[in-house]
């Protein structure tokens, strides 16, 4: 998980400001080489991305999202990681459900400046358990926020993200950004002892570190967010927390050290109801119940 502990400052003063399970029975493991990023010049146009409505959280970072049928008068929600909960990491199996909070987030405009504190009023969901999020739900309205920020919500993309698309991870946190291709995607993303589903696999160039945890990932094609950022393969071990390893349909492991990842955000889009109310039973909402 990439909190922005002491080890990750250290990183970024050597790096010179560089943009922070259970094991399967008898696999068969591999050590991946990175994988190098595409040479090809690119011919469609992208989306340019900025950091207007990310946020900066204590510890990690954030975006203030929506979903495509969001209403101007819906309490604005902010998307982090389940690891950069106030209330510490969730444990395997476990769901944070509606649970009162009154964090703080720094709002940021285009150009990474902290133009306001945004304050949540509750978690509204929270897990590590097949994905890694964070829902909080504001004390104000996605209107209010414009109203005094000028700033616009990032929109959560409904469909499953494409390998090959351009993307940026942008981090409220460090006021960096990161861009590469999603290289593919894994089966069953292994940390410690959580395990998520269907993760996003970047190309080499996203090499995010500590404190980038919770950062949208926004496909340049749409300018829409289709995963948010939460690991990668710092020291090339296996399975261990801040080493994932891939594990495919055979049980088959792959450790790709210096690969870093997401967890996609368009399984949220179907739990989110009318005012931005979290409903798990909602038709078409997977993500795990309390």
């Amino acid at each position: 998980m990439k909190k922005p502990l002491a080890g990750a400052l250290l990183a970024l003063l050597l790096a010179g400001a560089t943009a922070v399970p259970a094991a399967a029975s008898a696999p068969r493991e591999t050590v991946a080489q990175a994988p190098a990023p595409a040479s090809a010049p690119r011919t469609q146009a992208v989306t340019a991305v900025d950091f207007a409505g990310t946020v900066a959280l204590s510890n990690c970072s954030g975006s203030v999202v929506r979903t495509p049928s969001s209403l101007p008068s819906d309490p604005a929600l902010v998307l982090s990681n389940g690891h950069c909960l106030e209330t510490g990491m969730p444990g395997p199996g476990q769901v944070v459900k509606d649970r009162r909070s009154s964090r703080s987030f720094t709002l940021l405009n285009s150009a990474g400046t902290g133009v306001g504190t945004l304050r949540a009023s509750k978690i509204a969901y929270g897990t590590m358990t097949d994905t890694d999020i964070s829902i909080y739900q504001l004390t104000k309205t996605y209107a209010q926020i414009q109203s005094t920020y000028g700033i616009s919500a990032l929109t959560l993309n409904d469909t499953h993200p494409v390998a090959g698309s351009p993307i940026t991870v942008v981090s409220g946190y460090w006021k960096r950004t990161y861009s590469c291709d999603i290289d593919g995607f894994v089966y069953r993303l292994k940390e410690g002892d959580w395990t998520w589903k269907d993760s996003v696999r970047y190309t080499s160039t996203c090499n995010t570190i500590g404190g980038t945890s919770g950062s949208p990932v926004i496909d340049r094609n749409t300018g829409k967010v289709v995963a948010v950022n939460n690991t990668g393969n710092e020291d090339g071990q296996s399975c261990t927390v801040n080493n994932p390893c891939e594990v495919d349909e055979s049980g088959n492991v792959t450790v790709r050290q210096g690969i870093n990842y997401a967890q996609e955000t368009y399984t949220i889009v179907p739990c989110i109801g009318a005012g931005n109310v979290i409903d798990l039973n909602r038709p078409g909402c997977a993500l795990p119940k309390p």
